[in-house]
């Protein structure tokens, strides 16, 4: 019989109950430390007491009432958004997934009203943009689609990294916009170098090809800027937000200039829940933490002590892992054994990771983690391969 939960995922052996920092507790007791938050998601931790206010305080007052009313805490964030960002304007989604969808349609509107026979979108080898089937198409890898077709046209898709590749596909008439990560998530942390980005931006300008940035796994903190593409230097056209700006609490959002969404006016887009009081409540305390200086240059001294930790770890187990990669708190040990052996035996040390493509697991902590969990985390991992180089003798 199938489970009342259709099985469409592969779940750990264990049911969590409650957590609280950088910590998960299991309904049978045990103590996990976290270095996986929700897939990014729980950029302040669990239940942050910042967070628990004010979402209980938003609670009291109101949970919903639709797009078709002005919603106060939506315009606050997004006014939030518009000022710490390259946005002009920004539409609030429930996902990542959500804001791909939208993203793409924005981008295809935009030649639309241009007149303009541009609905090409360029895509990488290994990118990951959500199940959606705008999503999946994007993707295009045959893990992702098979069994789905006919898939959504209009995306062509290039090998990650070669650039004479991606300089004759931008040439072509059809090509409206790029969609890249500026850091790949599940394609096993694989960064977009800083000069890349910088000659992509400059690409789209000469072609005139608007640049879409799926910053879901990558933003709000995670690399050490408010978000990755900060580090080149260089502004999107369209961005894609979801994660970590909800803290845990389903939130998403496009962001976009005022010229990329000239076509989205009224009755373009919608959604019922998007920008409810409850998730931009809660977004919008998220901003108001880690859009701070302060903040965000101690994430980056963490990143810095994570990222040595790990290097050692490598150099003590080079039979198990082979190399570190990645920006800020987003970090992938790639693996010479499998993975998921990695994964298991880290269960059993009680430290939780996240396992990727390319044979890497990430490590994707609480921006909020302490230097003690960071080394404590790390001693556990090194458990974890000791206790493989012990089977495999």
């Amino acid at each position: 019989m199938i489970p009342s939960v259709l099985p469409t995922y592969n779940r750990a052996p264990f049911a969590v109950d409650r957590g609280e920092g950088s910590w998960l507790w299991m309904e049978d007791g045990r103590r996990f430390l976290d270095l996986g938050a929700g897939i990014a998601v729980n950029a302040l931790g669990h239940a942050h007491p910042a967070l628990v206010e004010a979402l209980t305080a938003q609670a009291g007052k109101l949970w919903h009432v639709s797009n078709l009313y002005q919603i106060p805490a939506q315009q606050a964030l997004a006014d939030r958004l518009v000022e710490e960002t390259f946005a002009d304007t920004v539409f609030f989604t429930n996902s990542g997934t959500e804001a791909c969808e939208l993203a793409v349609k924005m981008a295809r509107k935009y030649w639309d009203d241009k007149g303009a026979d541009r609905k090409v979108i360029l895509a990488f080898e290994g990118s990951f943009h959500g199940r959606s089937s705008a999503g999946i198409a994007a993707a295009g890898s045959e893990k992702m689609t098979a069994g789905f077709g006919p898939l959504l046209p209009g995306f062509r898709h290039l090998p990650w990294g070669d650039h004479d590749a991606l300089r004759a596909a931008m040439a072509e008439p059809d090509v409206g916009a790029v969609l890249i990560e500026p850091v790949q998530g599940e394609g096993g942390i694989r960064p977009l170098p800083d000069q890349c980005l910088k000659g992509l931006r400059d690409l789209c300008d000469e072609h005139g090809v608007l640049l879409i940035l799926d910053e879901v796994q990558c933003g709000v903190g995670r690399t050490g800027r408010l978000f990755a593409h900060e580090w080149a230097g260089v502004t999107p056209d369209i961005m894609m937000v979801a994660k970590g700006i909800g803290g845990g609490f389903p939130l998403g959002a496009v962001l976009a200039t005022e010229e990329a969404a000239s076509g989205m006016g009224k009755g373009t887009h919608g959604s019922t829940y998007g920008g409810n009081p409850l998730a931009c409540a809660v977004g919008l305390k998220v901003m108001e933490i880690v859009a701070d200086d302060a903040f965000l240059s101690d994430v980056r001294r963490k990143a810095g002590t994570l990222r040595q930790a790990l290097e050692g770890l490598v150099a003590s187990h080079p039979d198990v892992f082979e190399g570190v990669r990645g920006s800020g708190l987003m970090l992938g040990l790639k693996c010479r054994v499998p993975n998921t052996d990695v994964l298991t035996r880290a269960y059993d040390e009680g430290v939780l990771v996240v396992p990727a493509a390319d044979n890497v697991l990430r490590l994707l902590p609480a921006l909020t983690i302490s230097e003690e969990e960071i080394a404590e985390g790390v001693a556990r991992l090194d458990r974890a391969a000791g206790a493989l180089k012990a089977d495999a003798a």
